[in-house]
């Protein structure tokens, strides 16, 4: 259980959000989405004032990033958005697949678009949102995996940006969430 906490002001809500050894030398705090209804509320109606005009379609990788998403397609009134899946399913005929490195994940991890996805998409302007922009690293590879596809991007939000990518001018934020020495 964490000892240390940071007190998270977004998006008009305020969360104590625990600070966690990721390594012996760094800590992040923990920022977790899921279930908590106000904040994703929140934090989509604000990123949906700051959609570049002409966009298409929300792309956002799984897990964390899929409560945003939906919350923004539906105040932005569209049917459809599409979520990069961690892993191939027995569902995709003609996956396409990039390789990606987090902080947050052990490991090298994979991000995946089926068959329809990628036609969906094909020759379309699209925005991807994330939770949390820590090392760039996911968001690169959902960058790669749209370009893959054909599409265009016309943005990158998130709710949070993180470490290096704090004060970076090709991620629209709505706050900066510092790193922590490891105790």
């Amino acid at each position: 259980m964490a000892d240390r906490f940071y007190e998270l002001k977004v998006a008009g809500c305020t969360r104590k959000l625990p600070i966690l050894n990721i390594s012996p030398k760094l800590a992040i705090a923990g920022f977790v989405i899921l279930g908590d209804v106000e904040l994703v509320g929140k934090a989509a109606q604000e990123l949906v004032r700051k959609v570049p005009a002409g966009t298409d379609y929300l792309v956002a990788a799984e897990t964390k990033g899929i409560p945003l998403v939906h919350e923004m397609a539906r105040l932005m009134g569209m049917k459809r958005y599409v979520v990069a899946r961690k892993s191939i399913k027995a569902y995709m005929e003609h996956p396409l697949v990039v390789e990606d490195e987090s902080i947050t994940t052990k490991g090298k991890q994979m991000l995946v678009l089926q068959d329809a996805d990628i036609d969906l998409i094909r020759g379309k302007n699209v925005l991807l949102v994330d939770d949390v922009i820590s090392t760039g690293g996911s968001m690169k590879a959902l960058e790669e995996l749209v370009t893959k596809a054909g599409a265009h991007i016309t943005g990158r939000q998130a709710i949070l940006a993180e470490g290096d990518s704090i004060g970076r001018k090709d991620i629209t934020v709505l706050a900066d969430l510092p790193l922590f020495p490891a105790e």
